[in-house]
C-alpha cells in the first residue's frame, strides 16, 4: 500500500495512557486508523491493500494529535525496523506535545 506524508499535514498517536507529551523514540503516523488501532495495544496487527486494518486489542484507547509544528528529518523519521510499508511509522527524536481528540 503507498502512504504519502504531508509534511504539513496532521500527525496522530494512539496509546492505552492519558498523555500531554510523548518522550523521545515514539511512535507516530499520519494514518489516523493505524493510530486509532494501536490505541488499544494489539498483539496482532494486520492490513490489506485497501488500508483496512484487523488488530487483536482490547485495552480503553486514546488518540491524540501532535500539538506543535514537527519537522522531518529534524524533529521525526521514518522508523527505521517497521514491518509496515514506507511511511506508515515515524518516530520523534525529543519529547512531542499532544492533544487528546478522542477516547476510543
Amino acid at each position: 500500500m503507498e502512504i504519502q506524508i504531508d509534511p504539513e499535514g496532521v500527525w496522530y498517536h494512539g496509546s492505552n495512557l492519558p498523555l500531554s507529551e510523548l518522550r523521545s523514540g515514539s511512535t507516530i503516523t499520519q494514518w489516523k486508523a493505524l493510530a486509532e488501532a494501536f490505541s488499544h495495544k494489539p498483539r496482532s496487527l494486520c492490513y490489506d491493500d485497501t488500508g483496512h486494518i484487523e488488530h487483536d486489542g482490547q485495552e480503553k484507547g486514546y488518540l491524540y494529535v501532535v500539538d506543535e509544528p514537527l519537522v522531518i528529518g529534524r524533529d521525526i523519521y521514518p522508523h527505521p525496523r517497521t514491518t509496515m510499508d514506507e511511511n506508515a511509522e515515524f518516530l520523534t527524536r525529543r519529547p512531542i506535545k499532544v492533544r487528546l481528540i478522542a477516547e476510543l
